[in-house]
């Protein structure tokens, strides 16, 4: 038939190359190719094809596969690609990119190149006296572990030579050794400052691209800009930069004005219950030193008094007050020196300025309750509705510890309350939840629905400990009270990326993970 016919002739092999195949990329799966190292690559021998050969004549679609390259199988053909490339590269450039490396980071280290060192242009050799004490041995990549070392040296002088070919940070080894903090903390300041300039550039122009914004900020916002940034994010200043002035001018005029109208009623009855409890908790809150100012205590006790009155479905409710902390924290880390904004002296900020942040803070705190309001109306539905969720997710996740939880008779609701109420900032110190509510507020309905992921990743991050414990109250002390003083930026972004693993699984099919 002419339809067999032309099937067949499909599968034949053309002349030219088979489209589709893969060829390997250096610098991702494979190391550079050395030519010291790997000088003998140059005549190897053809390898056998890993495709079994039959005696009789293939088919034609058994020729097609056995001519393309699968991506998975890219390991089995290192020395054959490394010979490939060795074709392609001048020697001498090599030998002379490595030399300025090595010349580079002599210069940035101070350090004075040691007698004898040959020029750049002379074939660089390496003298294993010249760093005494240090340890000169350097991780061998596992094609460079195929190739013999030359005759008369030592295997542990071989890697020298090798050395030179190797990234930056593996040359350090040749001018003694450095300490492991400060290579992490040079390449540390080197992203930040990356990613500093990348938010300043995307700040700069007319209109800032918020959903460029949101994409950078979800891995964390620089201190410098950080307070900017959560103002646009949250909605509260105009994507233009012109307006944005204008914008500032009119909502601290219209906070203002509802201080000059509504705070004298504290002392009403009717608004007596609610003042006398925003007293009684703004001291309970944390970080002390910081809430404890009598400047601080009265900014607070206007901004949530005035939220109150202004939004009756709910009034004030207990957790909220702690909404209010990382606003005004950012937004007056501005204008401090002090590194720890736990303890900030807020009395050498001048008048105005305070005046300004409150205001800031009221807005952008209002813009975060109007997302989550149902879970401080009457009942907190809201609340109710996500911890449920969560307890469904978790069984999903983790039947282990949900299975736990349930034997001992704890009661998702009598830990996650709080989780929910307060937005972790009660678990969390509080430059991890600054920390974390940079991609709250990056992400897409982050406070309301991004958080039951964030809650999901940090149950099961203590998984070990809560296995561990057999009783109700030791277990009920525990994830009251969990361990994470000294939790950093690392850990958040750990959690992070665990939570969207689970939204990405979870977020769009709802039944998923419903029993």
């Amino acid at each position: 038939m002419a339809s067999d016919g032309a099937r067949k002739q499909f599968w034949k092999r053309g002349s030219s190359k088979v489209p589709g195949s893969i060829q390997h990329v250096y610098g991702a799966q494979h190391p550079p190719f050395d030519p010291l190292v790997h000088g003998t690559l140059l005549t190897a021998t053809p390898k056998v094809p890993t495709t079994p050969v039959k005696a009789t004549r293939a088919s034609t679609f058994q020729e097609f596969e056995s001519s393309t390259s699968d991506a998975w199988d890219a390991g089995e053909d290192d020395d054959e690609l490394l010979a490939m490339a060795a074709e392609s590269l001048n020697t001498a450039v090599v030998m002379e990119t490595a030399h300025r490396v090595l010349r580079n980071h002599s210069q940035r280290q101070g350090r004075p190149r040691p007698p004898g060192a040959p020029e750049p242009s002379a074939e660089p050799s390496v003298d294993p006296s010249a760093a005494p004490g240090g340890d000169l041995r350097l991780v061998k990549s596992i094609s460079e572990s195929h190739a013999s070392c030359p005759e008369g040296i030592a295997s542990d002088d071989a890697p020298l030579q090798r050395s030179q070919s190797l990234p930056h940070a593996a040359t350090v080894a040749l001018g003694g050794v450095p300490e492991p903090s400060a290579l992490s903390t040079s390449a540390l300041s080197e992203r930040e400052a990356s990613r500093l300039d990348k938010f300043k550039h995307l700040l700069a122009g007319p209109n800032t691209d918020l959903e460029e914004l949101r994409k950078l900020s979800w891995s964390g916002i620089p201190k410098p800009v950080r307070a900017i940034t959560w103002k646009l994010l949250s909605g509260y200043l105009p994507a233009n930069v012109d307006r944005r002035p204008a914008t500032l001018q009119r909502k601290q005029k219209e906070y203002f004005a509802f201080i000059d109208h509504y705070y004298d009623s504290r002392n009403d009855e009717v608004h007596q219950d609610t003042y006398r409890q925003i007293h009684i908790d703004i001291p309970r809150m944390s970080p002390e030193a910081l809430i404890l100012q009598p400047k601080v205590t009265e900014i607070f006790e206007r901004i949530l008094f005035i939220w109150a009155i202004r939004h009756p479905a709910s009034g004030y409710v207990q957790g909220i007050n702690d909404l209010v902390t990382p606003f005004f924290v950012v937004f007056i880390c501005e204008y401090t020196d002090d590194e720890d904004a736990d303890s900030a002296d807020i009395s050498r900020v001048p008048e105005d300025v305070l005046r300004n942040v409150e205001a800031d803070t009221y807005w952008c705190m209002s813009r975060l309750l109007d997302g989550i309001q149902d879970n401080y109306t009457f009942a907190q539905p809201g609340i109710q509705m996500k911890v449920k969720m969560l307890e469904e997710l978790v069984s999903r996740i983790d039947e282990q510890v949900h299975r736990h939880l349930g034997q001992h008779e704890v009661r998702y609701l009598q830990f996650t309350f709080r989780w929910m109420n307060n937005l972790l900032t009660r678990e969390l110190p509080l430059r991890c939840t600054v920390r974390l509510w940079d991609t709250y507020q990056s992400e897409p309905e982050g406070f309301a629905n991004f958080h039951l992921y964030v809650c999901a990743a940090f149950l099961v991050r203590w998984r070990k400990e809560i296995l561990e414990e057999r009783d109700f109250q030791e277990l009920l002390l525990f994830l009251q009270n969990l361990p994470t003083a000294h939790w950093g930026d690392e850990d958040v972004s750990l959690l992070l990326a665990e939570a969207y693993r689970l939204k990405f699984a979870f977020a769009d099919a709802p039944n998923h993970y419903k029993k």
